[in-house]
């Protein structure tokens, strides 16, 4: 009876139906972190508006301080949310063929370097006209606002830059292009709000 038992045939259970991902494991990954620098920011922000609005009846920027100059840093902000259009159009023209992404890439990249070049000029003036992180509070929100903005700013271009480099070589995969773009993203799409809360 046990022996019988024994040759019984195994009923065969089919594979598991491997279903395509919805999402690439490096875009999450940067999604959950670009979550996480949004939360950053929003506190940086929060605090900046606390404190401006203390000081509701008294100067803002204080006396002695200068006014950001609003007027070219908008020029800024064009750029780099043009930089955001034209990294998009290198994404769609990827899904067609892989070199015929090159062309916008390099452009969002160079966009992007000019914002960064164009606020590091900002930053000298300002320096020389005495705003610095010690002058006042004003001061110390606009160097730690804009500050962790370009740094973000210049990660992102150095993801850019890298993937410039790979899809040249031909080893730039969409997943890889859509983690750096998630990343270029933010850094586009945080800008008008800080730009708005600071420079306004």
């Amino acid at each position: 009876m046990s022996t019988q038992a024994a040759t019984l045939p195994v009923e065969q259970r089919p594979e598991p139906v491997k279903r395509p991902k919805m999402i690439a494991d490096g875009v999450l990954g940067m999604v959950i972190f670009v979550f996480t620098e949004v939360m950053l920011f929003a506190g940086m922000i929060s605090a900046h508006a606390i404190v401006r609005s203390q000081t509701a009846g008294e100067m803002w920027p204080p006396y002695g301080q200068p006014r950001l100059p609003w007027e070219e840093t908008a020029v800024n902000t064009a750029a780099l949310l043009v930089s955001g259009i034209v990294l998009l159009l290198a994404q769609f023209s990827y899904k067609k063929s892989s070199s015929r992404a090159m062309i916008p890439l390099v452009l969002a990249t160079i966009l992007g370097a000019f914002f960064v070049y164009a606020q590091g000029t900002e930053w000298v003036a300002l320096l020389g006209e005495g705003l610095t992180l010690t002058s006042s509070v004003y001061g110390s929100f606009f160097y730690l606002i804009v500050g962790a903005h370009a740094l973000h700013a210049v990660a992102a271009l150095l993801g850019m830059g890298w993937a410039t480099y790979e899809l040249k070589e031909g080893r730039l995969t969409a997943a890889q292009l859509g983690t750096v773009a998630t990343f270029w993203y933010f850094v586009v799409l945080v800008w008008p709000v800080l730009y708005l809360k600071v420079y306004l």
